[in-house]
């Protein structure tokens, strides 16, 4: 049986130069030889899961198929390859910790000493090993930057690791950068210098480097770089800053990276298959018509809280040949203003997924004008639940409708909490997690849309439409067109005689890709470019 190979990833000098973005595009060069890959995710924070972390702080909480919680490369991973995450994809010093102290709790230790090592270093370890049974090779990328304390236990097993395989089943790749220093007019090698010998001080010597910089590194600094990284010359890339983030394989194919890994790894150099990869980027590059949507949403100053709903969109532009204008509008400040001004250039308004109550009125409102306006409108999570409270309230006459989550006392509760629900059980932290069936009415948007009566789409909430009021919304004019078959459960609403308009209980957005753009948002795009801005 063949032996897997590892690659794995560090980043140095600072946080935030892309080390996800470089994982996910060395996933995709070795898709494009036919190796079968898997990626894994080690997070040095103490939280189990980044599923109770404010958006402001870490970002988009990307849901995997089994219901895994994880950080957003998990999203960029799956955009970039054929690859399909779940928990095993993704460990935090918290869980692996926690798994540590419940063996020793139980005496699995059998009264010895626990220690960083061997016991947490093991079990970081078998994350590794574990994910790549079925690969041929396994990438894992480090979070964090080489030099924090925190990071240490993960740079010591993958030290490990080094020293137990063999040579060619192993490869370390560190993403660090070169600065160009305008008052000297220069590139500056010494942090990545500092950066490589951080890691070589650990153990670690990186077989590659990943240079990031503003321009491609001239022939002099990749040599002096070399000379003291104790590389050759040709296992020091250029990663060059690009138009959009999914050119990064082709950019590193052409720096030879790509042929540099299957050389170290000992891989056989099959045919390249990225044609239409190629040819994706290049009509992705070359779009001049635009669509402008509005993202009306709470947590719009943090642009990672989105990320992969800006992907999707970006995917959906590309297959309507239009470039998506992102207009991002913070929900509160509609609260009190004038909808019309805010959202008078706005050809599609979407409402995304969010928690708590801040902002929910400005929402409201942006609905209010996309259903009374005729503008393409789609609800996502928390988008579906404030579209069907807008309409309880201004079309059913109910001015104090509202979800439990905002208005526990209400005395028309649109969406209740997951356990108030007559016969249904709580379902893993209250929660809606992963994926989730669905059947689509015939004759309806959704069903015009996705061409099947049958989906799956991945879910990451906690409050459920109320089935008392489904008569009375249905009579109205706002259809139910999709359920979960098990527990009967609303999916998607949709408003009758209105151009476009969907709201939808799951996150679609974590199954879009560049290849495979996710059909509502296809639909969703398509509609909203007939709409002509008014002057």
């Amino acid at each position: 049986m063949p032996k897997t190979r590892y690659i794995f990833i560090t980043g140095g000098v600072l946080s935030s130069l892309g080390k996800g973005i470089a994982a996910a595009s060395i996933g995709n060069i070795l898709e494009s030889y036919g190796y079968n890959i898997s990626i894994l995710k080690l997070d040095p924070y103490l939280n189990v899961d980044p599923g109770t972390m404010s958006p402001f702080q870490h970002g988009e909480v990307f849901v995997t198929e089994d219901g895994a919680e994880t950080d957003l490369d998990l999203g960029h991973y799956e955009r970039f390859t054929t690859t399909q995450t779940s928990q095993k994809s993704n460990w935090t010093a918290g869980r692996i910790y926690e798994k540590v102290i419940l063996k020793e709790r139980r005496g699995d230790y059998l009264g010895k000493t626990v220690q960083v090592i061997p016991h947490v270093t093991d079990e970081i370890k078998a994350a590794v090993f574990e994910v790549g049974k079925t690969a041929d090779v396994v990438l894992i990328e480090i979070g964090g930057t080489v030099g924090d304390i925190e990071s240490l236990p993960f740079l010591e097993a993958i030290r490990q690791i080094g020293l137990e395989l063999d040579e060619a089943q192993v490869l370390y790749v560190h993403l660090t950068l070169v600065p160009f220093i305008k008052t000297a007019g220069e590139l500056k090698t010494k942090p990545t210098q500092h950066s490589v010998k951080a890691l070589q001080e650990i153990g670690i010597q990186p077989d590659i480097l990943l240079c990031r910089a503003e321009t491609p590194l001239p022939a002099d600094i990749k040599k002096k770089i070399a000379l003291f990284a104790n590389l050759k010359e040709e296992a020091v890339v250029s990663a060059v800053d690009v138009e959009t983030i999914y050119e990064i394989p082709l950019i590193y194919k052409k720096e030879g990276l790509g042929a540099i890994i299957l050389k170290k790894l000992k891989l056989k150099d099959r045919q390249d298959d990225s044609l239409a990869w190629g040819k994706w980027v290049k009509l992705a590059k070359s779009l001049s018509k635009e669509v402008t949507i509005g993202i009306v949403g709470k947590y719009v100053k943090h642009s990672d809280a989105y990320k992969s709903l800006f992907e999707a969109l970006f995917h959906a532009g590309v297959a309507n040949h239009v470039r998506v204008r992102l207009n991002l509008i913070d929900s509160d400040n509609l609260a009190d203003s004038d909808p019309g001004e805010a959202l008078k250039n706005i050809q599609g308004i979407l409402i995304p997924g969010g928690f708590g109550i801040r902002g929910i009125d400005g929402m409201l409102r942006a609905v209010e004008y996309a259903r009374s306006q005729g503008v393409p409108f789609f609800g996502i999570c928390l988008g579906m639940q404030v579209a069907t409270v807008e309409f309880s309230r201004n079309v059913l006459g109910l001015p104090d409708a509202h979800s439990t989550e905002f208005d526990p006392q209400t005395g028309h509760k649109i969406f209740l909490k997951l356990k108030e629900l007559k016969n249904i059980e709580n379902m893993g932290h209250n929660m809606r997690l992963g994926s989730y069936s669905c059947i689509l009415r015939k004759n309806s948007l959704a069903f015009k849309i996705y061409k099947q009566e049958k989906i799956s789409e991945r879910h990451r909430h906690r409050y459920e439409f109320n089935p008392e009021f489904e008569y009375m919304i249905e009579n109205k004019g706002m259809r139910i067109s999709g359920k979960n078959p098990e527990r009967n459960l609303v999916e998607i609403v949709e408003l009758s005689g209105h151009p476009w308009f969907l709201g939808c209980q799951f996150h679609p957005e974590f199954k879009s890709r560049p290849l495979q753009p996710h059909p509502l948002f296809v639909s969703f795009i398509e509609h909203a470019k007939r709409i002509k801005i008014k002057s």
